[in-house]
């Protein structure tokens, strides 16, 4: 079996009444964030309402994919207070969202300990999209901004 191909990643927690800058002060900075009702930029470059309150940590893209290296890189520059993640995961909905882009039938992946407990100690879901044959990019980093 071969390596994924291509893997994206991001963090991120959504909900109704998120004030983005609330988790900003309690993990880091974000790649982007908005309230609900505010303007966010699509990757084309496209003003648009957030429907929902967001705040979003995205991560360099991978080729070959590298989830485990994406996985702790989103980590690194953020609080490591468990308390803090806690909290969020209990009033928001929080996720790691992940692509799967595949260049033939038949590729796959490991996800480290490390990189799974990271994820679980702090209460987040993990979500994995998976990509066959031709894929729009714009298409996808819509998707990482709006699930």
């Amino acid at each position: 079996m071969a390596d994924i191909y291509r893997t994206v990643a991001s963090l991120s927690f959504v909900g109704d009444d998120l004030d983005p800058d609330e988790i900003s002060r309690g993990l880091g900075e974000p790649t982007k964030g908005a309230r609900k009702g505010g303007i966010l930029l699509t990757p084309g470059g496209t003003e648009r309402v957030s429907h929902t309150g967001i705040w979003l940590l995205q991560t360099e893209d991978a080729q070959p994919g590298n989830l485990d290296h994406q996985i702790l890189a989103l980590f690194s520059p953020l609080s490591e207070n468990i308390d803090i993640w806690k909290d969020f995961a209990g009033r928001y909905r929080g996720r790691i969202f992940v692509g799967l882009f595949l260049s033939t039938s038949n590729e796959g992946l490991g996800i480290s300990p490390q990189a799974l407990s990271a994820i679980g100690v702090r209460g987040l879901e993990l979500d994995l999209d998976v990509y066959s044959g031709n894929v729009d990019e714009a298409e996808v980093g819509d998707i990482q901004s709006s699930k």
